[in-house]
């Protein structure tokens, strides 16, 4: 165990991530579907690189955060159409998220802000009839509903280069 810093911690994790994150928001604009592969991805990488990075009370008290999650997001998969792949992305990434006062506060103000950006520009650039011919057949463009996977990833991403940016 390596149990570096925690802005160094954050920095390999963040360089791990980035390609899953990438991938989720790509599927998810293009099919509106996160794939299990993705979550199980990133579930492998807390369980690997987490134990390696993380001092290891840190690594073992942040899977609890993936139960919770996964739970409130079964919950809210049943009564307010919160899709299953969301809940389970979310659930895959909990455990990247400190569960400190100000780190709440900070993941709730990106998960919002960034899930707001995300969806102004989704409805922006499906309105622009040129955006939607690079893409024709990304399936985002023709649903009411938001491929939320923008937001959880940018979350994510957004969460852990700020950590190793700024401790």
């Amino acid at each position: 165990m390596l149990a570096l810093s925690a802005p160094a911690a954050a920095l390999v994790l963040l360089l791990l991530v980035t390609p899953i994150c990438l991938w989720v928001i790509y599927t998810d604009l293009k099919y509106m579907k996160i794939r299990n592969s993705a979550v199980l991805a990133l579930v492998a990488v807390f369980a690997v690189a987490g134990v390696l990075v993380l001092p290891i009370d840190v690594w073992l008290w942040r899977w609890p955060h993936l139960v919770v999650i996964l739970a409130i997001g079964i919950m809210l998969n049943v009564i307010a159409h919160f899709g299953a792949g969301d809940a389970k992305f979310a659930a895959a990434a909990a455990p990247f998220f400190s569960s400190s006062p100000d780190s709440i506060r900070l993941t709730v103000m990106l998960l919002a802000g960034l899930t707001l950006a995300a969806f102004a520009a989704h409805r922006l650039l499906r309105a622009i009839p040129a955006m939607r011919a690079l893409a024709p057949d990304w399936v985002s463009w023709r649903r009411r509903d938001f491929p939320f996977g923008l937001g959880l990833a940018g979350t994510l991403w957004a969460y852990l280069a700020l950590v190793a940016a700024l401790g």
